[in-house]
């Protein structure tokens, strides 16, 4: 199986288990590997047969802007099952994603660093 990665897609989103974080708002930032096949691709090289990049970052930044959650966990997931299971099913099929979303500023007292939480997801 075969990787794209596509890192330091940013976002401004509104989730956080604090009712600020939810109006106020915070930047985030999401890094996804995405296992497929790319045999044809490489073989072809034309762009209509591998993943659109463009789209998939597009879907993560939607997320993250509208999604109004209280866990990192549940929009992390969200992001992978809007990877896995595309709106647009012409899209090249992801087999399994990983996804590490990160919090660049926690709200937590005496913490000046990143909180992440990485998942990994499989189509059924």
């Amino acid at each position: 199986m075969d990787v794209i990665r596509l890192t330091g897609i940013r976002a401004y989103g509104y989730t956080g288990a604090l009712p600020e974080e939810q109006v106020l708002g915070q930047w985030f930032e999401v890094d996804v590997c995405l296992w497929l096949d790319l045999t044809f691709a490489g073989q072809s090289d034309h762009l209509s047969d591998t993943l659109d990049y463009g789209t998939v970052v597009q879907t993560i930044q939607h997320l993250v802007k509208t999604a109004k959650f209280a866990l990192l966990e549940r929009l992390a997931e969200a992001i992978a099952q809007a990877v896995l299971h595309p709106a647009d099913s012409t899209l090249m099929p992801v087999q399994q994603v990983q996804v590490a979303l990160t919090k660049l500023a926690a709200p937590i007292p005496d913490f000046a660093g990143k909180v992440t939480i990485e998942i990994l997801r499989q189509r059924h």
